[in-house]
């Protein structure tokens, strides 16, 4: 009776052990990434936002033998696959790749997602200039001068961008509050016809963002007054920023960073923002960047998610402020 008992007491704690260890992996592998990672990009193929996550990527998937499926996904300025990444369960192993459009839409109008609470930040990835820029012919050789004449004539100088409602009419508001300016805005449906009209002498000025105009800058078509970086680019080391023209605290950039679902385990998103960290280290990646106009950034976690807060409190002032509407 007593070898039975002990039978009995053997093979209980011999099952408890042998099956607690699958209950125990599958529990940590729920937090871990797989070696399959989906990333929606809300745009269509060869764009900006496209390119960066290709380049980031191939580097984590050759690195770390991780397998990533790119899912373009365009639409309704980018909301069609922003909300339907907020509804994936935490276990998706989905990342969305996001840009300025992802904090300009709420800022705009109801959306069907919160950009602070419906999303995990892992990675700001890259920053790309937006610049002033002018005909090579125009008389205006520096920002000051520009907005000076503008002052003299209000609401008879032009500024064109990319738009209507995208990081550069935002950057467009700012300047006009900033310098004390009444500017006459002109959008265009891309960067490129933004451009052409430009050199074509069709418009005074644009704001645009600087690999839209590099080109006609470098055959000398077009010239730099100024720049909305935090501190000079390094290729025009002697045109300022607008910061230091007009006085005040000026900055405002193209962004591409990655968010996941909000209840995406942290160690996942940890994880893959270490991936990222080390992609963005890479002298491959960063020559990839520069051949682009992208500058590395590698803000991940807290520091990512204290920036997007920075930036929905600045974009829905300028947006009521300024009236911009979607259409």
């Amino acid at each position: 009776m007593r070898y039975c008992i002990r039978i009995r007491r053997y093979f209980a704690l011999f099952g408890v052990f042998v099956f607690g260890i699958p209950c125990a992996v599958s529990t940590s592998a729920r937090s871990q990434p797989s070696r399959m990672m989906k990333i929606v990009v809300p745009f269509p193929p060869g764009g900006g936002v496209d390119i960066v996550a290709r380049i980031i990527t191939d580097q984590i998937s050759r690195s770390q033998k991780v397998t990533f499926v790119i899912e373009n996904r365009p639409g309704a300025g980018t909301l069609i696959a922003t909300e339907a990444v907020a509804r994936m369960p935490a276990d998706a192993n989905t990342f969305l790749w996001v840009s300025n459009s992802f904090i300009i839409n709420p800022a705009l109008r109801k959306v069907a997602y919160d950009a602070l609470t419906s999303f995990a930040p892992a990675c700001l990835l890259t920053r790309s200039p937006n610049v002033v820029v002018v005909n090579a012919a125009s008389p205006y050789q520096t920002l000051a001068d520009y907005l000076k004449d503008a002052r003299s004539k209000p609401g008879q100088l032009q500024m064109a961008f990319q738009g209507p409602a995208t990081s550069q009419h935002i950057a467009t508001e700012k300047l006009k509050r900033a310098a004390n300016v009444d500017l006459i805005n002109v959008p265009y449906p891309g960067g490129a016809p933004a451009a052409t009209a430009l050199t074509g002498g069709h418009v005074t000025a644009l704001f645009v963002n600087y690999p839209s105009i590099a080109g006609q800058v470098t055959t000398g078509k077009a010239r730099v007054l100024a720049s909305g970086t935090r501190s000079r680019l390094e290729m025009h080391p002697n045109v300022p920023t607008i910061a230091e023209v007009v006085g005040t605290n000026y900055e405002e950039d193209v962004w591409i960073g990655a968010v996941a679902p909000a209840k995406t385990p942290a160690s996942l998103v940890n994880q893959v923002n270490d991936w990222m960290r080390e992609a963005l280290s890479s002298a491959e990646v960063r020559s990839k960047f520069a051949a682009q106009g992208l500058d590395a950034a590698g803000n991940c976690g807290a520091d990512f998610g204290g920036f997007l807060r920075a930036q929905l409190t600045e974009y829905t002032r300028v947006v009521a402020d300024a009236k911009i509407r979607e259409d």
